[in-house]
């Protein structure tokens, strides 16, 4: 553990690890100022470099957010672990419907992707209730809804259908 700072005031130093933060990858406000004041700082102090940090451009929630968004849905997770994750990282609920409304993911279509990867296209004629619940939890862990969990199995079913 590091030690504490010498002035917890210090907004020069605080800056200097502030930046070493951002320069490993983007950090919500919440997140940089959470770091900071774990590491020793005040509050008031830490506040004061953040702001002045984003007056430079240097931390943005929004960057951060649309950055976050890519990279989850690049992972194949659903729009409700998403938002969820967003929200514990201090994202405001205005600009988590503002990214989900400005890159339109076609969730469905996401689901069945991440069901096929996992499952192979297709469902067994044999699929016992255990199975078929533990496919769906996959999905729902993923944060998929139930509607898009359903859609992914009919898909997964028609291209077996359609292969037959």
């Amino acid at each position: 553990m590091a030690k504490p700072p010498k002035d917890p005031n210090d907004e020069q130093v605080i800056e200097q690890r502030a930046v070493q933060l951002l320069s490993r990858r983007e950090q919500s406000e919440f997140e940089l100022v959470q770091k900071l004041c774990q590491r020793g700082f005040n509050r008031p102090a830490v506040l004061q470099v953040v702001e002045r940090l984003q007056a430079r451009r240097w931390q943005s929630d929004e960057r951060f957010a649309e950055m976050f968004y890519r990279s989850r849905v690049e992972q194949g997770y659903g729009p409700l672990k998403i938002k969820a994750e967003m929200q514990q990282r201090g994202i405001n609920s205005v600009l988590i419907e503002t990214i989900f409304t400005n890159y339109a993911t076609d969730w469905r279509a996401l689901a069945v992707e991440r069901y096929r990867r996992k499952y192979g296209c297709g469902i067994p004629a044999h699929l016992d209730a255990k199975e078929r619940s533990k496919r769906q939890r996959f999905l729902a862990q993923r944060g998929f809804s139930i509607e898009q969990v359903y859609a992914a199995e009919r898909a997964a079913q028609e291209s077996d259908e359609n292969a037959g």
